[in-house]
């Protein structure tokens, strides 16, 4: 009988582990997420995906999908899923407020303020199919400015943990989900006041449970951090900061977590965990845009607006190390204004201003490998480039996409055109390239 007994808990603690063996083992999709804008390390590079070089609007396309409304954020990926933002302009409108025709010129840009609700949407598609999973209206509101005709009210991009969907929307609000469309929690975070109303732009980061929200403008800027399960706010900071749409980087370093961010007056470098400032460097030019990165122990941040600069700070110091020896490298031209870098194995892409001429240089020395380098097929570029698979995706504003070999010579794979203007960053995972348009969202896989 004892025997009996021993064979059967055997068999039964092997049939358990059997069971914790199978729901342990991920979904095909696991590896191959993109879970927020500049992917899995913040790069802009995937190491696991293998996306096709080539595509044609007949070519290579498993779906094509319309996205009403506008939307310049990035889809972002997670296992079988695809979420991407938009913002919907109703008919509805506000009489109180003069229609934007009728308003006087208030800004360089003469941008007016809307007069129509906007639905602020987050959609959840199936990426096999690109069928719709399910949708919500977050908020239905009236912008309290206007945007840039280069951006729109939907520019930030969502992120997720796998477990929750975090959606900001900037002044109209941010908001929490579960990744089947239950809303869990929102936060309003107030109005920004944009200088020369050009838009909202810097998107959420996550880390080990914290989402980091930067709000550079024209009015009080601030950085504020929260809980991620809840969405209260763990410390808030003021900063002295004009416009700027740079999203933070978090990375561990010298034992604290740092939270760094781009801006024109300094770089800064938070404690995730205090807010206190461990770190800042000025330098940078104006309307910061670009997204750290980070080589070793330094982290390099661009701008390119009003003047070109690139700075390889330091991750170890404390204070203002502004104009300091401990700077790595420097380079005062030829870097980007509204598209960040890509790191790709010890190698920084990226291109001037929003000019399709493309630079790389040695990501720890700074020495230029080549470029300045005209990017052949392409004209202006708002895209950040991806890469994966020992290429790097360049996304044209007019529709062409250029595919480079990782090389230290300007080695170009392939040229592809589609029929739609792209603003948006792309996102790459598994086999598969996602190319947001302004009318239509593209998964791209060989056939």
């Amino acid at each position: 009988m004892k025997i009996a007994l021993k064979d059967i808990r055997m068999k039964l603690a092997i049939s358990l582990c059997c069971v914790l063996l199978v729901h342990a083992h991920p979904p095909s999709f696991a590896s191959d997420n993109w879970p927020q804008w500049r992917g899995p390390g913040n790069s802009g590079v995937s190491e696991t995906a293998t996306p096709p070089v080539t595509w044609s609007e007949t070519e290579n396309i498993k779906w094509k999908v319309s996205i009403d409304g506008s939307g310049t954020s990035t889809p972002i990926v997670w296992e079988d899923r695809v979420f991407v933002l938009t913002a919907i302009k109703t008919a509805e409108k506000d009489a109180s407020i003069p229609d934007p025709k009728d308003q006087p010129k208030t800004n360089f840009f003469d941008i007016k303020r809307p007069n129509a609700v906007h639905e602020f949407a987050v959609i959840c598609l199936d990426r096999s199919t690109g069928k719709e999973l399910w949708r919500d209206i977050a908020t239905k509101k009236i912008p309290h400015e206007g945007a840039h005709n280069d951006n729109d009210f939907a520019s930030a991009s969502p992120t997720t943990d796998g477990q929750r969907l975090y959606c900001w929307f900037g002044s109209a609000g941010l908001f929490c989900y579960d990744l089947n469309g239950t809303r869990l929690w929102q936060r309003d975070l107030g109005e920004a006041k944009v200088g020369s109303s050009l838009g909202e732009g810097s998107s959420p980061v996550l880390h080990e449970g914290r989402l980091i929200i930067v709000r550079d403008h024209s009015g009080q800027s601030t950085i504020e951090v929260l809980e991620a399960e809840t969405g209260k706010t763990v410390w808030r900071k003021d900063r002295e900061e004009g416009n700027a749409w740079a999203t933070p980087l978090v990375v561990e370093h010298s034992g604290r977590t740092q939270v760094i961010t781009s801006a024109s007056n300094f770089v800064r470098s938070y404690d995730l965990e205090s807010g206190d400032v461990i770190w800042q460097c000025g330098g940078l030019t104006g309307n910061c845009t670009p997204c750290p990165q980070v080589q070793g122990d330094y982290v390099i941040c661009m701008s390119g607006y009003q003047g070109y600069s690139a700075l390889a700070i330091p991750l170890s110091e404390t204070g203002d190390i502004s104009k300091s020896k401990k700077i790595a490298w420097s380079l005062s031209k030829g870097t980007p204004y509204v598209p960040s870098s890509v790191l790709y194995d010890g190698l920084l892409y990226f291109n001037q201003s929003n000019q399709a001429i493309l630079r790389c240089v040695d990501a720890t020395s700074g020495d230029v490998v080549f470029g300045p380098q005209r990017i052949n097929g392409l004209r202006n570029i708002y895209s950040s480039p991806v890469a994966a698979g020992g290429h790097i995706y360049i996304v044209g504003r007019g529709g062409t996409t250029v595919v480079l070999k990782h090389s230290r010579s300007y080695e170009p794979v392939a040229t592809n055109k589609l029929n739609e203007r792209f603003d948006a960053s792309p996102a790459i995972a598994g086999d598969q390239i996602f190319l947001r348009g302004v009318n239509h969202l593209y998964c791209i896989e060989q056939d």
